[in-house]
C-alpha cells in the first residue's frame, strides 16, 4: 500500500512495475543522438493523417498499442489509461485513445505530464484499485507552435533559449510482475518565479525542479550520490544549469549524474534547436526509449526521474501572467 514517507514523498511497498514500454519518434527526433532506441521513427510529420492534431492522437496510440503488443495485452485488459498532452482539453489523448474503450482519467500537468500519469497508475496498481494501468503522453512542434507561439508560416526568429518541441510520444504499462519498479513518487508544488518569457522554458521550469528534488532528499534521507543517475525533463541547457545552481543553495550538488532529457533527445552541435527539446513527449520518449532499456540491462540500478512543466496557456500570456512551473519525482529502481 501506499504510505506517505516526510511531507511530500510516498513510498509504494508493492513495488508495482512497468512490465512494457514504448517510444515512437519524428523525424528529427530520428535523426538525433537516440535514433536507433525508438520503437518507430515517422519520417511524415502528419502520419498520413489530414492535420498535425491528429498526428499526434495517432502518436499516443502507436505508442500505447506497442507497448501492448510487447507482452501480448489488448487495450481491454487495461482498467484504466492515464494521459495528457499540451493541447486544449487534452485532444491529442481524448481522440487518439477513443476507440481503445479504456477508462481514460485524463492529466495535465504540462511537460511533466509522463511523471503525472506514472505516478497515479503506480498508486493505483500499488494500492489495489486496479491490476494494469497504461500511462502516456505525447507532443508534436507543429501542435504546440500553432497554439503557443506562431504559425509555422510565419517564420519567426527563434530566440538562443527557445527549445525545439518534441514530437514523440511516450507509453507504459503499469501493473504487477517483472520489470523495473516504481518504488516512491514525489509531487511537486506550483513555483512561480516571475518568468514572462516564454521562449525561456527552462527558466521557468528550473525552481520547480530544485524543490522538489530537494523535498524528495529530505524526505527519504538521501542526496544525489544515492542514485546513478538524475534526469530531469526538459530544462533544457539554460534550466539545467539553472537547477544546478538553485539546488546548490539548498545544499545539494549534482555531479556528471544529473542529466537532461532535453539534451539528450537532440544533437544541439547538427540539430538547430536552440537551448535543446521539450514538449510532454520529450522527457515521455527518453525515457521510454533509452532510461528504460538502460535499468532492464542492468547498466543502472536506480534513476530519479523528475519531468519538468511550464503551466501556462495562450490566454494566461497574452494576459501578461508569469509562467509557473512544477516537476514530479519518480524513483525508478532495477533492483529487485
Amino acid at each position: 500500500m501506499p504510505e506517505r514517507c516526510g511531507r511530500y514523498t510516498v513510498t509504494l511497498s508493492n513495488r508495482p512495475s512497468i512490465i512494457s514500454y514504448a517510444a515512437v519518434a519524428g523525424k528529427k527526433e530520428g535523426q538525433g543522438p537516440l535514433g536507433r532506441c525508438f520503437d518507430a521513427v515517422f519520417e511524415d510529420a502528419r502520419l498520413g493523417c489530414k492535420t498535425w492534431e491528429q498526428a499526434e492522437s495517432a502518436l499516443q496510440r502507436e505508442a500505447m498499442t506497442r507497448a501492448l503488443d510487447k507482452v501480448g495485452l489488448s487495450p481491454s485488459q487495461l482498467q484504466y489509461l492515464f494521459s495528457g498532452d499540451l493541447l486544449n482539453q487534452n485532444i491529442a489523448s481524448t481522440f487518439g485513445l477513443r476507440q481503445m474503450q479504456v477508462p481514460l482519467i485524463g492529466q495535465f500537468g504540462a511537460c511533466s505530464t509522463m511523471g503525472q500519469t506514472m505516478a497515479m497508475a503506480a498508486i493505483f496498481v500499488d494500492s489495489g484499485a486496479a491490476d494494469l494501468c497504461g500511462a502516456l503522453t505525447s507532443s508534436h512542434f507543429c501542435t504546440a507552435e500553432r497554439q503557443f507561439r506562431y504559425p509555422l508560416e510565419y517564420g519567426g526568429q527563434r530566440a538562443p533559449t527557445s527549445q525545439w518541441t518534441a514530437t514523440a510520444s511516450g507509453a507504459v504499462v503499469v501493473g504487477r510482475g517483472q520489470g523495473v519498479s516504481i518504488r516512491a513518487v514525489c509531487i511537486g508544488r506550483v513555483q512561480d518565479l516571475g518568468v514572462t518569457d516564454m521562449n525561456n522554458m527552462g527558466a521557468a521550469m528550473a525552481p520547480a525542479a530544485a524543490d522538489t528534488l530537494a523535498h524528495f532528499f529530505s524526505d527519504t534521507g538521501t542526496g544525489p550520490e544515492d542514485y546513478d543517475c538524475i534526469a530531469t525533463g526538459d530544462l533544457g541547457e539554460v534550466g539545467s544549469a539553472l537547477n544546478r545552481d538553485l539546488l546548490s543553495r539548498k545544499g545539494y550538488t549534482l555531479d556528471d549524474r544529473y542529466v537532461d532529457c532535453g539534451l539528450l533527445l537532440f544533437d544541439r552541435q547538427t540539430q538547430d534547436v536552440h537551448a535543446g527539446g521539450s514538449g510532454c513527449g520529450c522527457s515521455a520518449s527518453v525515457l521510454c526509449a533509452y532510461f528504460l532499456p538502460r535499468l532492464e540491462r542492468g547498466e543502472l540500478k536506480n534513476l530519479l526521474f523528475v519531468p519538468t512543466g511550464a503551466l501556462m496557456s495562450p490566454t494566461s500570456s497574452q494576459q501578461g501572467e508569469s509562467i509557473p512551473g512544477i516537476a514530479h519525482a519518480l524513483l525508478l529502481s532495477a533492483e529487485k
